[in-house]
């Protein structure tokens, strides 16, 4: 191994021990995940986490069950392109718990329109406006469409969740911890709706509601750094005027 090779592998090396040491060992491990990334228009992305096993255990009846035994990510974009899914990406694999998990990134226009992936097709999806020019996001899920994952060793305590990425200030919303299950309110505008893996295999449904401002937390941001810009250009200005005004008092004198 020449000099140059080996810093790469130790800075590697280094890199990967900084990663783990940083990562929240009481953050919640979920065996299955869906992140709602919504904007106010209507747009959405969803983000799937998922191990593979649990992926066939809970959707194996709305996509090919084979995608349990993918052997790359290529593999699993062609399956869920063909369960009429708009696939923007699909991660390289890695391990938990001897299992193999995937993340997968689907899109659509309207996030009503999220229901045409049948991999999402669990639930239902609205985005409308309320009083007061507030906004309200609501997702319906309900059952599972199973198919058999095989053998699996889950330890019954595995999770999943649901997660809302929502785009301005909430104002209202339903989440709450339940016997079994837990919800969580993270930075203000992410919210959590998790149940065991048990229970979503079940179909215990989830139901998910917020109410939020109408106008997006960038859009905000940009009004008040466009007003504190034109303040500052206003206070420049003024004194610019004052300066120049004291110069000429002084040439009379």
């Amino acid at each position: 191994m020449t000099f140059r090779a080996a810093r790469a592998a130790v800075c590697a090396l280094a890199i990967a021990l900084f990663a783990a040491a940083c990562a929240n060992p009481f953050a919640p491990q979920y065996e299955y995940e869906e992140q709602v990334y919504l904007d106010v228009d209507g747009r959405a992305s969803v983000v799937i986490d998922t191990s593979l096993p649990a992926l066939v255990a809970l959707r194996g009846g709305a996509i090919d069950p084979v995608i349990a035994s993918a052997t790359d990510r290529d593999a699993v974009r062609t399956l869920v392109t063909a369960a009429g899914c708009r696939v923007d990406n699909v991660s390289r694999f890695w391990t938990r718990h001897g299992r193999r998990f995937v993340q997968i990134r689907v899109s659509a226009t309207h996030v009503r329109e999220l229901t045409a992936c049948r991999l999402l097709a669990w639930s239902t999806y609205a985005l409308n406006p309320v009083e007061g020019g507030s906004l309200r996001y609501q997702q319906e899920v309900g059952a599972a469409s199973p198919a058999d994952p095989g053998s699996v060793t889950w330890a019954g305590d595995e999770l999943v969740a649901f997660k809302a990425h929502l785009p301005s200030r909430i104002t209202d919303h339903n989440v709450k911890l339940l016997s079994g299950e837990n919800g969580t309110v993270e930075r203000g505008n992410i919210l959590t709706w998790a149940q065991k893996l048990s229970d979503r295999r079940a179909g215990k449904p989830v139901s998910m509601r917020v109410d939020m401002d109408g106008k997006s937390i960038l859009h905000t941001t940009l009004w008040l750094f466009a007003g504190a810009f034109a303040g500052a250009v206003a206070l420049l200005v003024l004194i610019i005027w004052l300066v120049i005004r004291k110069g000429r008092s002084a040439r009379l004198y």
